[in-house]
C-alpha cells in the first residue's frame, strides 16, 4: 500500500494510477518539437487554444456530442507533443481530428460536413478581421 504521507494510489483492476506512471514523460512535454523548430512557448501556447477553440465552435456546427469534441482536443494536443506546428497546418489537423474523434465516439460525420463547417468558420473570422480593420 501507500506509504505514510504520500498520497494512495488508487487501484482499477489491474491498473495502478499516480503521477509517476502519466501517459506522456515529462522529457516529452518540454522542448516539444515545436520550440525546437524555433516556435516560442507562448506562441505555441496560443495556437494548442487556437485549435482546441476551432475544434470546439466546429463540434458545436456538427451539433457532435461534447465527448467527441473533447476526444478531438486530446488528439490534437497529443499530436502536437510529437510533430512540430511549424511542419503540420493546424486547421487541417482540427479537421482530421474532429473526423477521426467523431468515427472514434460512433457519432461519425460525412467528411464533406467536416470540411464545409471549417470553410464556413474560416470565412465568419476572415470577415470578422475586415469588419474590425
Amino acid at each position: 500500500m501507500a506509504e505514510m504521507g504520500s498520497k494512495p494510489e488508487r487501484t482499477y483492476g489491474k491498473v495502478i494510477i499516480n503521477l509517476e506512471n502519466c501517459i506522456l514523460p515529462v522529457e516529452k512535454l518540454t522542448p516539444t518539437p515545436s520550440m525546437i523548430d524555433g516556435l516560442d512557448e507562448e506562441t505555441e501556447m496560443d495556437l494548442r487554444i487556437l485549435g482546441c477553440e476551432l475544434i470546439q465552435t466546429a463540434g458545436i456546427l456538427l451539433k457532435l456530442p461534447q465527448v467527441a469534441m473533447a476526444t478531438a482536443q486530446v488528439i490534437f494536443q497529443r499530436f502536437y507533443y510529437s510533430k512540430s506546428m511549424v511542419k503540420h497546418n493546424m486547421e487541417t489537423l482540427a479537421m482530421a481530428c474532429i473526423n477521426l474523434a467523431s468515427k472514434i465516439e460512433e457519432a461519425p460525420r460525412r467528411i464533406r460536413d467536416v470540411v464545409n463547417v471549417f470553410h464556413h468558420i474560416r470565412q465568419k473570422r476572415h470577415n470578422s478581421s475586415n469588419l474590425t480593420s
